[in-house]
């Protein structure tokens, strides 16, 4: 990961050209650090463990096939920059996420970012760490709880049910527009809660077991564990299992 930050991601950071940015999708964009990265990313992993399918974002939006592949007994998933928004954008914050999956469960997970060199990392049953300290999630202490709601890609309805049901019982705050930023945020009591509708692998891989690792709570809306290779909308995040079953019970209502 630092090997892709230090040669691909950080030379092109503030200096991309217009020709270097492509849309990917409405509000989507992927730049030539992206496939850069993942490219090194992708070579570097399948050295580490050759018998594992590698899934990357930037693969697998030039071939959707690839997907299929997550559900493999062993997979690499890989987000080479998350938030490119704001990395093409020539801001903060944007990072690297890196899972790898065993039959659809993630038993292990990184998170980079390349300006801070910070490394949060979880592995399956052995707790969360942010380089070689381990971390437990906390809450901000805040009344009412803060919460950070992604509401881009929920469809209008929807949308406007979390403004009036669920918005007044939090503090609400802008989201970075990067998971590799907002789960950190959970886990380090910047953040009480996330609200997430679109769960793509390679965004929420890493962060969901990073957060459960650390002693919160990251699962489904209903309760069920995030799986990579199931095709789901929704997803909650939060310091704590009290603090995701009092969010939960109220989107169950909406």
């Amino acid at each position: 990961m630092r090997d892709a930050a230090a040669r691909a991601i950080m030379p092109h950071y503030q200096a991309l050209s217009a020709d270097q940015i492509d849309a990917k999708a409405a509000d989507d964009v992927v730049t030539v650090a992206d496939t850069e990265s993942e490219a090194i990313l992708a070579e570097s992993l399948a050295k580490l463990l050759p018998e594992a399918a590698i899934v990357g974002e930037e693969a697998a939006h030039a071939d959707p096939s690839l997907l299929a592949r997550l559900g493999d007994a062993l997979c690499w998933i890989i987000d080479p920059i998350d938030g490119t928004n704001n990395y093409a954008a020539g801001k903060p914050p944007f990072g690297i996420l890196i899972a790898l999956a065993e039959a659809g469960e993630t038993v292990a997970g990184w998170i980079y970012d390349p300006l801070t060199q910070r490394l949060c990392h979880a592995h399956r049953g052995q707790g969360a760490f942010i380089g070689d300290q381990r971390i437990t999630a906390r809450s901000t202490g805040q009344t009412p709880p803060i919460a950070a709601i992604s509401l881009v890609f929920a469809d209008p309805a929807r949308r406007e049910a979390l403004k009036t049901q669920i918005a007044p019982h939090y503090t609400m705050v802008d989201i970075p527009r990067c998971a590799a930023e907002q789960y950190p945020r959970i886990v380090l009591g910047t953040n009480d809660l996330s609200i997430f509708e679109r769960t793509l692998s390679w965004d929420h891989a890493a962060g969901v077991l990073f957060v459960n690792e650390a002693g919160g709570k990251a699962a489904r809306i209903d309760g069920s564990p995030y799986r990579v290779d199931e095709d789901r909308k929704g997803l909650i995040a939060a310091a704590s299992p009290a603090l995701w079953d009092e969010l939960a019970a109220r989107m169950v209502k909406l």
